[in-house]
């Protein structure tokens, strides 16, 4: 199943509503919804190019690979891009001694004056983001988010907050499917099946609200926890034209095991940041931000 919002495709995930906090008081769920929201406007290639750039600004040498893995690029995008900025001037891409087959990255002299080029127009656009957060505000989320990534100190102070947020939402993802896959489940699941476990029987529109989601994506969700076994379609006894969406045990089992999994996500999060101070002032600051809808015609550099 598709990701429920994505670059280019529109944001099928809605902004400026209110969320459940049965589900917003775990980090990884609040911080997909924050991905959501700087995501919810389209982006231009300048998004790309600007993440490379920062990602390689500490000056240590990366593989190619391994920078599409963490930006979450796919591979042969990666290459297109890579060679683009290599023709502009702005990366070297060496062979690694280590590994002939493989490729290390740096950024050059001219990189980083694009780099600082680029730095007003994601600003700006930066503070369309977070337009309900102060600028102190705005520092302070992104120092607990590079905490979040464990890079407090070795992150390059200028990343954007959007660069900051799409990290930390990608790396809790990465770690919450390893941490599932085993039981053919991925994180993602645990927003759907919590909604229809507090809800159900309950209609497909009323799931689709809880989750301050669109009514096709919520069906493409409600289509894929059906074929797993774990969600049932029944039909509501008070519109017979209407679904009614309930787990069924296997849903059930499975709810419960992913409720434990982002329990021990969330303990390590509040241990990374260094104490549930922290962690209620990130929650705080995400939850003041959200509260914004993406300003219209924001830059689009970010």
């Amino acid at each position: 199943m598709a990701e429920p919002h994505g670059h280019g495709r529109g944001t099928a995930e809605l902004a400026g509503v209110e969320l459940a906090p049965e589900l917003t008081r775990y980090l990884p769920y609040l911080m997909r919804r924050a991905f959501a929201h700087v995501t919810a406007a389209e982006r231009s290639t300048q998004a790309r190019d600007y993440a490379v750039l920062a990602a390689l600004a500490d000056g240590h040498g990366t593989s190619q690979q391994a920078l599409a893995e963490r930006l979450e690029i796919n591979r042969t995008i990666m290459v297109k891009l890579i060679d683009r900025l290599q023709g502009a001037g702005y990366v070297t891409r060496t062979r690694n001694p280590d590994n002939r087959r493989s490729y290390l990255l740096a950024l050059t002299d001219a990189g980083r004056g694009e780099l600082a080029r680029m730095q007003p127009a994601v600003l700006e656009r930066d503070r369309a983001l977070t337009a309900k957060l102060t600028e102190d505000e705005r520092v302070r989320l992104n120092e607990l988010l590079r905490t979040v990534l464990g890079e407090p100190d070795g992150t390059p102070s200028g990343l954007s907050t959007e660069y900051l947020i799409t990290q930390a939402f990608y790396l809790l993802r990465r770690r919450g499917d390893a941490l599932v896959s085993d039981a053919g489940l991925r994180v993602r699941d645990f927003g759907a099946l919590s909604a229809i476990g507090r809800l159900g029987p309950c209609p497909q529109q009323q799931f689709a609200r809880y989750l301050a989601l669109t009514e096709p994506a919520a069906a493409l969700i409600v289509d894929e926890l059906v074929e797993k076994g774990l969600v049932t379609r029944g039909q509501d006894p008070d519109d017979r034209r209407r679904y009614a969406l309930e787990l069924t045990a296997l849903g059930r089992e499975r709810l419960a095991y992913l409720t434990g999994a982002v329990d021990r996500m969330q303990a390590e999060i509040v241990q990374t940041l260094g104490g549930t101070q922290a962690e209620t002032e990130l929650h705080a600051l995400i939850h003041k931000m959200l509260a914004a809808p993406v300003a219209a015609g924001a830059d689009q550099a970010g």
